[in-house]
C-alpha cells in the first residue's frame, strides 16, 4: 500500500554500502577542486559528548570523522587498510599484531604522533573507569608494547578475530594525543583533517582546516555543522541558500526534489536499520509470548510507508544485505491483530489491561510518527500504548544510560562489522545492551564467533544469532533506511564524502567552487 493509500484509509494514524541511482549531478564550473570558503552544513542531529572513546551517538561520530583518523580504515569494500599505521601484520597463530605507524603524523595540539601516543588511546579505551562504548574490543589485549617511537605490538591472550576490523572504526582505533582524555569531551584533539574550534550546544560546531595533516590539507577552509533535526526547517535552508548542504532530505520531498533538479542528490542505501526494543527488565516483557504479540501487532510495510514515505526496505536482519552474514533465510513476522492477541490473553494479559508507555526522540521525526501509528494497532489488540516524547539529551540519559523505559525505538549506523553489530547490541556485557536482553545462547554464538577464524563458519554463527534474536523477539526489526545528502550547485566532492560504513561524512575532499 503506497502512503496517500495509507493515509486515506487511516482515521487514527500516522559487506558495503550500496550507492543507487546515477552519480551526483555536478555543476559545469566544478571541473577542478578549489581551495578555501567556509561550508554551512545542514546536519539532522545533535551532537553529545564529544569524547570519541566515550560517545555512543553516530550523531557526533557524524562529527568527529573529521576530527580523528583511526590506526586502520576500510575501503569501499569494507576491507581494513592501513591509516595512520602505514603498515600492519599479524602473527601466524594469530595473537600478534605489529602496527608500523606512519612518520611525521601531527595532532592538532602541535604533537607528533608517536607509538606512546597510540598505547595511550587503547589503554585508555580498555580501561573501565574511561566508560568507552567499545571497551570489550580489548578484552582480549595481555600487553601493548612500544619497541620503539614508530612501532606498536598488540598480544592477545586469546584469538579475537573481528579485531582489526573493530580497529577500523574511530571509536575503538582513535588515537589521541598521550594525556589528552580529560579534554577531549568538550574539546576533542586529533590528527584529522580538520581542527575542532567550538561548539554551541543543540545550535552548531565549527571545524577549520588542518593544514598539517598528513594526507593532505583539505580544501575548505571551514565547516560549520549547524543541527537541525527538523526535516523541513533543513529542507528550507538549503533551498534558501542558507545552507550548501544537508543529510536526510525529507522522506516525503524526495521525488519532488529529484524531479525539479536544482540541487545535487546523493543517494545510497543503506544509512541504518531501525528496530523496537522492548525493555527485558519490564516484566511484561520478560515474557516470550508478550514480545512476539507486539511484534504481531505491527505491519512494518505499512509503517515504512507511513513513517518514511518508503524510502527504505523491510528487513528482518540487521546485517549489512551484502555481508556473507545476513540471513535471508528470515521473514518478518506478518500483521496479525488476532493471533497477538490471542497471545497476550495466554500470558495473562487480556485487552485493556497492559499500559505500555512508548519513550520516541524528536532526533528522528520518524520515530514520532512511527509511535503515532502504532499507537492505533496497539488499541486494536488491546494494549494501551502512549507515547512520551523525549529531547535526544532525555532519550540517551533516560533509555540509553538509565534503561528507564519501556518501550522505545532506536536505530543504528556504521555496525557493518558483525562482532560489533551482534557482540554490542545483544552479548549480554554488550555496550549497546542498553534492553537487559541476557540470553546465554547468544552469549555462547557471540563469543565462538570471536575465536572463529574461518570467514564462512564465523558468517553462519552470526546467522544463527539472528535466528535466535528472531524466535525469541528479543527485539523487533523493522527496516534499513535510505541515506541521502542535498547540495547547491557549488558544492564539490560530493563523490568522496559518504564514507564506506554509510554514516559517517568526510570533508576531506569536498569543495566550494565560486
Amino acid at each position: 500500500m503506497k502512503r496517500r493509500s495509507f493515509l486515506g484509509h487511516s482515521t487514527a494514524l500516522f559487506g558495503t554500502t550500496l550507492f543507487t541511482g546515477a552519480a551526483p549531478m555536478m555543476a559545469t564550473a566544478q571541473t577542478e577542486p578549489v581551495t578555501g570558503g567556509t561550508l554551512i552544513w545542514g546536519h539532522s542531529e545533535t551532537t553529545q559528548n564529544l569524547d570519541m572513546h566515550q560517545t555512543g551517538t553516530a550523531s557526533t561520530g557524524r562529527v568527529l570523522q573529521n576530527v580523528h583518523n583511526s590506526i586502520v580504515t576500510v575501503d569501499e569494500n569494507l576491507n581494513v587498510i592501513p591509516m595512520l599505521a602505514e603498515s600492519f601484520e599479524q602473527s601466524d597463530d594469530g595473537l600478534v599484531y605489529t602496527f608500523r605507524l606512519r612518520p611525521g603524523v601531527m595532532f592538532h595540539n602541535g604533537a607528533e604522533m608517536t607509538s606512546a601516543d597510540v598505547k595511550y588511546s587503547f589503554e585508555r579505551c580498555a580501561n573501565p573507569e574511561t566508560g568507552a562504548v567499545n571497551f570489550e574490543v580489548f578484552n582480549a589485549v595481555e600487553s601493548i608494547e612500544t619497541p620503539d617511537p614508530l612501532t606498536v605490538v598488540i598480544t592477545l591472550n586469546q584469538v579475537n578475530a573481528p579485531f582489526l576490523s573493530r580497529l577500523a572504526e574511530n571509536g575503538a582505533g582513535v588515537v589521541m594525543p598521550e594525556g589528552s582524555g580529560d579534554v577531549q569531551g568538550e574539546t576533542p584533539i586529533g590528527a584529522g583533517p580538520f581542527r575542532f574550534v567550538r561548539r554551541e550546544f543543540g545550535n552548531e560546531v565549527e571545524l577549520e582546516r588542518f593544514d598539517d595533516y598528513w594526507d593532505g590539507p583539505a580544501y575548505l577552509d571551514r565547516i560549520i555543522a549547524r543541527e537541525i533535526p527538523e526535516p523541513t526547517v533543513r529542507l528550507t535552508g538549503l533551498r534558501t541558500g542558507e545552507l550548501h548542504m544537508i543529510n536526510d532530505i525529507p522522506a516525503d520531498r524526495m521525488t519532488e526534489i529529484e524531479e525539479v533538479g536544482d540541487i545535487q542528490v546523493v543517494k545510497w542505501f543503506p544509512l541504518n536499520w531501525d528496530f523496537v526494543n522492548l525493555n527485558h527488565d519490564f516484566e511484561p516483557f520478560q515474557d516470550a509470548r508478550v514480545r512476539q504479540a507486539f511484534d504481531l501487532i505491527i505491519d512494518k510495510e505499512i509503517l515504512l510507508e507511513g513513517a518514511l514515505w518508503g524510502q527504505g526496505a523491510t528487513t528482518a536482519s540487521p546485517s549489512y544485505p551484502t555481508s556473507a552474514s545476513y540471513n535471508a533465510d528470515l521473514v518478518q513476522r506478518g500483521q496479525d491483530i488476532e493471533a497477538a492477541k490471542a497471545l497476550l490473553a495466554e500470558a495473562g494479559y487480556p485487552e485493556g489491561s497492559l499500559d505500555i508507555v512508548f519513550k520516541a526522540t524528536t532526533n528522528y521525526p520518524y520515530h514520532i510518527e512511527s509511535a503515532q501509528i502504532l499507537v492505533e494497532w496497539f488499541r486494536m489488540a488491546g494494549v494501551n500504548l502512549s507515547i512520551e516524547q523525549l529531547t535526544w539529551a532525555d532519550w540517551l540519559s533516560q533509555c540509553w544510560v538509565d534503561r528507564d523505559y519501556q518501550m522505545t525505538m532506536m536505530n543504528f549506523f556504521t555496525l557493518w562489522e558483525p562482532d560489533f553489530l551482534y557482540y554490542s547490541l545483544w552479548n549480554t556485557t554488550g555496550a549497546f545492551n542498553y534492553r537487559n536482553i541476557s540470553d546465554p545462547e547468544i552469549d555462547r554464538l557471540t563469543e565462538e564467533a570471536r575465536v572463529t577464524v574461518d570467514p564462512a563458519e564465523r558468517a553462519e554463527i552470526y546467522k544463527a544469532v539472528q535466528q535466535r534474536v528472531y524466535n525469541e523477539t528479543h527485539d523487533i526489526i523493522l527496516w534499513f533506511r535510505n541515506g541521502t545528502i542535498g547540495a547547491q550547485q557549488n558544492v564539490g566532492g560530493l563523490d568522496t564524502v559518504v564514507h564506506p560504513n554509510g554514516s559517517n561524512l568526510d570533508f576531506h575532499k569536498v569543495w566550494l567552487s565560486t
